[in-house]
């Protein structure tokens, strides 16, 4: 699987960004697709993912009601809107694709996806 993903930028407070990850390639057969975040100091963490086999999502709590995440399974693309965006929300953003099949606990966790896109930059500030 190849992840690209894009739709990073940089935003007021409060604004509002759509995030892309499109996957392209043999071994489509991913159990989830998650976005991650990392800013500058700090781990990698997981914002969002959703389980192949029967769409559960899961959402970290600093995003609920704030991020959705969806999927386009005709253009095996994904994405994660992002509304009323925060300063706290600056980091670069990944999509991942797990192989594994990942039991609720592991959905944010970044080290049981193996396969990375590149980052894209999500700035927000005034």
């Amino acid at each position: 699987v190849q992840l690209q993903a894009s739709g990073g930028g940089l935003v007021q407070p409060g604004g509002s960004l759509r995030l892309s990850c499109v996957a392209a390639g043999s071994g489509l057969n991913y159990h989830a697709i998650g976005w991650f975040r990392q800013a500058p100091g700090k781990e990698r963490e997981g914002v969002s993912a959703i389980r192949s086999r029967d769409g559960a999502i899961y959402y970290v709590d600093s995003v609920k009601g704030r991020f959705t995440i969806s999927r386009d399974r005709a253009k095996n693309t994904w994405y994660l809107q992002m509304n009323n965006l925060d300063p706290e929300d600056t980091a670069v953003y990944y999509c991942a694709a797990s192989h594994s099949r990942l039991i609720t606990s592991s959905m944010l966790v970044p080290r049981h996806y193996d396969e990375w896109g590149q980052g894209t930059q999500v700035t927000v500030s005034s």
